[in-house]
């Protein structure tokens, strides 16, 4: 091929590298937390008596559920702004973007785990006097999060990679460190390597904690 491989320079580009990692996990932590809970209250809407309510949650999951997150992200960049009179910042708007497309996700986990809950369990708890809003906080809740505790984590790790897309909005995450770093040295072999080895540091084990806990779900089956 006569390539001459170099990785002697990934050691002078770390801390460069380092600084990218930092903000990957600040935007991931973010979007999560955010999809996350947010995702919760739209489930609730997704399964509300009220058909205005529904119609509203399901509008939003499909909306953000079916439209590319990158879109999502440019969208929230360049044509947001327009309606609110304000220019984001790159990081606030990956942000936005990566938090409202992980709430659609997460709706419909927490939606088909309350769904899963047998009906008798609704109605014995609410036999002995317990009321609707306390059935659901102890007793369908508490099953539901450990159903759902591996697709959840499976989406965390759909999350992080997500982050990614955040680069084309100049964010400067992991995947933009490598991309300058790569026109800098001109060594997008070997730089874009490592990036794609500390992504894998970083995702796989939580990759591992979602397969751990789905086999311990099956052998509890």
């Amino acid at each position: 091929m006569g390539y001459q491989f170099d990785f002697s320079m990934v050691v002078k580009i770390l801390p460069v590298l380092w600084r990218g990692v930092l903000v990957t996990l600040e935007l991931w932590v973010i979007c999560l937390a955010v999809g996350l809970v947010l995702g919760f209250f739209v489930s609730l809407a997704r399964i509300s008596p009220f058909a205005p309510v529904r119609l509203a949650g399901r509008s939003f999951v499909e909306l953000f559920r079916n439209i590319p997150a990158l879109i999502q992200l440019i969208w929230f960049f360049y044509a947001f702004p327009i309606l609110i009179g304000a220019q984001l910042t790159p990081f606030v708007a990956a942000a936005l973007g990566i938090s409202l497309n992980t709430a659609a996700f997460s709706a419909e986990i927490y939606r088909s785990g309350i769904q899963s809950i047998e009906r008798g369990q609704w109605e014995g708890a609410m036999a002995i006097g317990m009321s609707r809003a306390d059935t659901f906080r102890r007793v369908i809740l508490p099953q539901v999060f450990r159903r759902m505790l591996p697709a959840f984590t499976n989406r965390a790790v759909e999350v992080a990679k997500v982050t990614s897309l955040a680069s084309v909005l100049s964010v400067h995450e992991l995947m933009y460190q490598g991309r300058v770093l790569s026109s800098t040295y001109y060594r997008p072999l070997e730089i874009l390597t490592t990036v794609g080895v500390v992504y894998l540091v970083m995702i796989y084990p939580m990759t591992w904690t979602s397969s751990a806990l789905e086999r311990r779900m099956r052998r509890k089956a």
